[in-house]
């Protein structure tokens, strides 16, 4: 079997079926049923667990990024009743320094290979991945190439997908699918299809740069992929939800969304995340009004 039939194949096997209509109708039942019953102070703790807390500014300096980790290191003093956040989430110039000033038990996450909108070559993707991590990185976020997708040059953006994951060395590997370029649910259900084929630990639905962010009809999608190729394959893959994802109303949803399709299992760090730096202090305020 030759490598582009490897990747047609693979889609063969997820094929898409759902309309807008269903997926619509779908969604609204799960939030109808669900969200009450997770829109808790239990749920809010836990979701804050799953933040991934992130600066991505133009305007980052190494002084500046070490504040931003000491307040992490902070939290657990001024809250020891909160777990902390998942990770920090920084551009691969600083995980050095956020390596350098961490002393909790928090990942560092880095932005990688031509973040946010993949357009270099893939050497340099595949050395500042592996630059990243030797210099601390637990977790890589990486946007795929959209042009290949859009283009059907599914051989090409899988390899270089696979080579990063390669460059990873172990650490997790969180694939950006962009969802708000991607536009239609079949686009999104087939880059979620080969993006798991490529080696993607997690699923994540956009940047929050350039595009439209997160939506509840990416998520659901996204999701039934990720537990399609559960079933098929016995490996589990995390979801991601980032881009403008600000409210606990909009947070809750989200996780309804994962509860239910998912199950129980991924509602914790290790398979669910949420890159948002305002929700923190959005979920921390709805604790304390308890």
């Amino acid at each position: 079997m030759n490598t582009t039939n490897k990747y047609t194949d693979a889609l063969k096997k997820y094929p898409f079926t759902l309309s807008d209509t269903q997926i619509t109708e779908s969604i609204n039942k799960i939030i109808a049923d669900g969200f009450s019953g997770n829109n808790t102070q239990e749920v809010y703790r836990k979701i804050y667990s799953c933040i991934d807390l992130t600066t991505l500014n133009s305007t980052d300096s190494r002084e500046e990024v070490w504040k931003f980790t000491e307040k992490v290191n902070a939290f657990e003093d001024i809250h020891p009743e909160l777990q902390n956040v998942a990770s920090i989430c920084v551009y691969p110039n600083f995980a050095k320094t956020v390596k350098e000033a961490l002393t909790v038990d928090v990942n560092i996450a880095c932005v990688s290979g031509g973040f946010p909108n993949s357009q270099t070559f893939s050497e340099v993707k595949i050395a500042e991945t592996a630059l990243a991590v030797a210099d601390g990185a637990d977790e890589i976020d990486t946007v795929i190439n959209l042009g290949l997708f859009l283009d059907k040059e599914y051989e090409e953006m899988c390899e270089e997908l696979t080579e990063i994951k390669d460059a990873c060395h172990g650490a997790t590997l969180k694939v950006i699918l962009e969802t708000g370029a991607l536009k239609s649910a079949e686009n999104i259900h087939k880059a979620s299809v080969l993006s798991l084929y490529s080696g993607a630990d997690f699923l994540k639905t956009s940047t929050g740069k350039g595009y439209s962010g997160a939506s509840p009809e990416a998520a659901y999608v996204m999701c039934n992929v990720i537990k399609s190729y559960y079933e098929k394959t016995g490996n589990k893959a995390g979801f991601k939800v980032s881009g403008g994802v600000s409210s606990v109303e909009d947070a809750v949803k989200y996780y309804t969304l994962v509860k239910e399709i998912l199950g129980e299992e991924w509602c914790s760090p290790t398979l669910f995340r949420i890159g948002a730096s305002r929700l923190s202090d959005n979920l921390l305020n709805a604790i304390k009004e308890d």
